[in-house]
């Protein structure tokens, strides 16, 4: 018969997430939302057909209110990139690498590369997109380098 001293010990718990949780925007709601899901995708104006990021209620192009979510390729290429180092920036165990992305579908997002070293990050890598748990349960879209 055993007993509860003879049970193996149980795993340790992974590590709460220490990044901030998004601002969710009622314009970006529907955005963090997929990305809670691991789906990331964008907005593309219904009229003039541009993809604009971060969501909003009109197109910067034409002026359109007509608004349609679309499911992004997820892949890009650093545009450009810096790594804050101080102040040290909260919620990160080391500091973040913040990217520009220019998506294949042309429009640009600010993000973290992680994955990636500092010194092995180079102009026009190519990236593709994965989700990091946040505090509060939710998740944000990274980029990382891209398998080849």
């Amino acid at each position: 018969m055993s007993t509860p001293t003879d049970a193996a010990p149980a795993a340790p718990a992974a590590p709460k997430p220490t990044r901030i949780a998004p601002i969710v925007t009622l314009d970006a709601k529907s955005f963090w939302e997929a990305a809670d899901r691991e789906e990331f995708i964008g907005q593309k104006c219904g009229d003039c057909g541009q993809f604009t990021f971060p969501p909003r209620p009109m197109c910067p192009h034409c002026h359109s209110l007509k608004r349609v979510e679309q499911k992004l390729s997820g892949r890009g290429t650093v545009h450009s990139y810096t790594i804050p180092r101080h102040p040290h920036p909260f919620g990160f165990r080391e500091a973040p690498i913040v990217a520009v992305i220019q998506l294949e579908e042309g429009t640009r997002i600010v993000s973290n590369l992680v994955g990636v070293a500092y010194e092995d990050v180079k102009m026009d890598m190519a990236v593709e997109v994965a989700f990091e748990p946040t505090m509060n349960n939710h998740k944000v879209p990274v980029f990382k380098p891209r398998a080849k």
